[in-house]
């Protein structure tokens, strides 16, 4: 891969990690079609390609993923002790991983539990299914700010899945604002509200899912102290929420 001069919001680097605050539109690494750009190409530059190259794989650095158009924190590995250590931790789902999102409607707090697998059909999407195909999965939900027509939600994760919380969220009839992929179908009962018609619009006007890894802790892979770091929600997320406010 190049390594690529893109500038990164770097929260926390030492020897053995780095946390990037990632941009919403960033991929988090190559993929067919898509070579250029991502989070790894600018880790390459920046660390000068001190990553961890685990099985010589092609994704240097990387243990976890935030979706392309999903903002927040992620932690690097730039060596393969510190990537086999956070490996384990992401295994036995001893990370502390939370999201905050705006979602449709004003869900109740809940656990939402279910299998993910690949969509038969669309193979960009998963499914979830509760007869025990794929993997299990587990976010804790919490409302912490209700608009009436959306909401701000917590998500605890307490599995990591491709495109968990999207999923989660659809299940109840809340996906989330901006997500294309899935909830589109569900979204134009919070149109029919006169009242609301104006939020309506502008919400279904946000331009990528409102989704924001915003919590992570874990236990430094080398000095084994617990970290914690926090993110607020980006400019973006921000104006969406004040426009809800005025209108």
């Amino acid at each position: 891969f190049i390594a690529e001069d893109i500038p990164l919001n770097i929260m926390f680097e030492d020897e053995d990690i780095i946390i990037i605050n990632k941009v919403a539109g960033m991929v988090t690494h190559p993929a067919p079609g898509n070579n250029s750009g991502t989070l790894v190409n600018a880790l390459l530059n920046h660390t000068n390609n001190n990553l961890s190259n685990f099985n010589k794989n092609n994704r240097p650095g990387i243990v976890h993923r935030l979706d392309k158009y999903t903002s927040g924190l992620i932690v690097i590995a730039k060596n393969n002790l510190a990537h086999l250590n956070l490996s384990n931790q992401f295994k036995d789902h001893s990370i502390s991983r939370k999201y905050k999102a705006i979602v449709w409607g004003a869900p109740q707090n809940q656990i939402i539990e279910g299998y993910i697998q690949r969509h038969k059909i669309n193979r960009k999407k998963m499914s979830l299914n509760q007869d025990q195909r794929g993997k299990f999965s587990k976010t804790i939900i919490k409302l912490k700010k209700n608009f009436g027509i959306c909401s701000v939600v917590e998500c605890i994760l307490k599995t990591g899945r491709t495109h968990q919380v999207r999923l989660h969220m659809t299940s109840i009839n809340s996906p989330i604002v901006g997500d294309n992929l899935y909830g589109k179908s569900k979204i134009n009962k919070f149109g029919k509200n006169k009242e609301s018609f104006n939020k309506f619009l502008i919400l279904k006007n946000f331009d990528r899912q409102a989704l924001h890894a915003y919590h992570l802790g874990f236990m430094h892979p080398v000095s084994n102290k617990y970290l914690e770091f926090k993110s607020e929600f980006p400019s973006d997320i921000k104006n969406l929420l004040d426009l809800l406010v005025k209108y």
